[in-house]
């Protein structure tokens, strides 16, 4: 009898223990913490007139089309999750666009090569419009995501990862 109390005991013990690992910073899954929402500064950009222009003359080289993606930033970010891999790191970004049919979403870095700023690494959750207007819909059928890895070498000198589209910004910290 005084075993199985003891025994009953130790187990008990033991496993109200396990909470207490589980929001350390022992475990892995919270070395990048829960994502929150802050606002976006919106920045006073004149729009480029599409009938003017950038270059001209008779040898001017002219870029292909498919070179240049298209994307603009998605209306909301929900989600934001940083998973631990071999190697790096996955971001994943789930975000609401204003209309249904946005295809090739990604996040693009805010710096060329993916370089932290003060610690920060920066990203927009980006999409293609549709050409011809389609449904608002409910935020089930307007619901994407994109997920992009990160090297540890580029985690290097990371604190802070954030992700913004036009509303908001969701940031997870380590």
């Amino acid at each position: 009898m005084r075993i199985s109390h003891s025994v009953l005991l130790i187990a008990s013990l033991s496993l109200g223990a396990c909470g207490i690992v589980r929001d350390s910073a022992l475990n892995p899954a919270n070395w990048f913490g829960r994502s929150t929402s802050v606002a976006v500064a919106t920045a006073d950009e004149k729009p480029l007139n599409p009938l003017i222009p950038q270059k001209t003359g008779l040898f001017a080289k002219q870029k292909a089309e498919d070179d240049v993606y298209a994307g603009e930033p998605f209306d909301e970010i929900t989600d934001l999750t940083v998973e631990r891999v071999s190697g790096g790191a996955i971001i994943r970004a789930t975000g609401l666009a204003a209309r249904q049919g946005n295809y090739s979403v990604r996040l693009t870095p805010l710096t060329e090569d993916e370089t932290p700023i003060k610690g920060v690494l920066t990203y927009r959750l980006e999409g293609v419009s549709p050409d011809k207007n389609t449904a608002i819909g409910g935020p089930a059928t307007r619901e994407v995501t994109a997920a992009r890895k990160i090297t540890d070498q580029n985690l290097r000198g990371v604190n802070t990862i954030r992700v913004e589209g036009l509303r908001n910004a969701r940031v997870t910290r380590r």
